[in-house]
């Protein structure tokens, strides 16, 4: 796979990028879109009609570095801030105030942003617990692979991965995975007290069991192997319908899901859409390493999810009618 020198087709993205031509483009406040990467990604998913941005930063900066990298900003609204702490401020009340349904980290350090987010006062948190999501496109892999969370939470507690995997399904559910099946990770698959993440694993089958989980189809613990490889199950005698055939894998921690999701794009020519989950709007987060289809995919996942919660709330407020 070292040798390949030409590059993989991604259809999986594609079909994602896809899903949005039907709809309109989403309302996205892009927070401090300071240097290549982050203005180039919004131009780009604005032109593509998936989004439409309001940049919130330095207006003469953003003048000016749209200039020198030949960007049209084509009339896009611009809300001026003199700096990134500023523009992390203004993005997120911008969302608290209803004017857009999603948030896109410019050139600022994602700490930086999510201290807004997460603001006792001025904060767009809801009940649930916030969460990172990769949607990872690995070329070997026959269909989207959910990873989480391998950004936000550090070391969460049983409680916290409660959120982070129903955050996970429900995303899974926006971009049509009826039943997503759900592989919480370990280094075995065996419940020992040696390791506590076997014994939460078990635990949250049980709540999944109980309704404190739904939507998905959870199984655990279960070794990375057994988890997406119908042989190495077998093999080992894991008689399971998550087994093999993953959606999502709910990782220990941030540790392990950070590596698992660079592993996989530097060794296995995986592409990586991230987006946090949790909070009022989806968050897109962008890197630097990022590659355009990249970019375009996380861009087309949060605008899929802001469409369903859309859809959401309207039949709720129907009901309540």
């Amino acid at each position: 796979m070292n040798g390949m020198t030409e590059p993989q087709r991604h259809e999986k993205y594609d079909r994602l990028i896809g899903a949005c031509h039907a709809l309109a483009p989403v309302r996205t406040a892009v927070a401090h879109p300071c240097d290549e990467t982050s203005l180039r990604g919004a131009v780009e998913a604005a032109e593509a009609k998936i989004i439409k941005p309001v940049l919130v930063g330095p207006e003469a900066r953003i003048l000016a570095l749209a200039a020198t990298l030949d960007l049209d900003l084509g009339g896009l609204q611009i809300v001026n801030t003199p700096h990134s702490h500023a523009s992390a401020a203004k993005a997120v009340e911008i969302v608290r105030r209803g004017e857009v349904d999603a948030l896109m980290k410019g050139s600022l350090h994602t700490d930086e942003l999510m201290a807004e987010v997460v603001h006792d006062d001025t904060g767009i948190r809801t009940g649930r617990r916030i969460s990172h999501v990769f949607i990872m496109d690995v070329p070997t892999y026959p269909k989207p692979l959910f990873i989480t969370d391998p950004a936000v939470n550090i070391f969460p507690t049983l409680e916290d991965k409660v959120d982070i995997v129903q955050n996970a399904i429900d995303l899974a559910h926006t971009l049509r995975i009826a039943q997503p099946k759900v592989a919480i990770l370990s280094a075995v698959e065996t419940i020992t007290s040696k390791l506590p993440s076997t014994i939460e694993a078990a635990a949250l089958c049980k709540m999944a069991d109980r309704g404190q989980i739904t939507g998905g189809l959870l199984d655990g613990p279960l070794a990375l192997d057994n988890a997406i490889d119908r042989n190495a199950a077998s093999i080992k005698h894991i008689s399971s319908p998550v087994a093999g055939d993953a959606d999502i894998l709910l990782v220990p921690n941030l540790e392990a899901g950070n590596m698992l999701a660079k592993e996989l794009s530097y060794l296995a020519n995986a592409d990586a859409a991230g987006i946090v989950l949790g909070a009022r709007v989806p968050i897109i987060l962008t890197s630097r390493a990022d590659n355009v289809r990249t970019r375009m995919a996380s861009c087309a996942v949060a605008a899929l999810y802001a469409h369903a919660r859309r859809v959401a709330v309207a039949g709720i407020g129907k009901l309540a009618d």
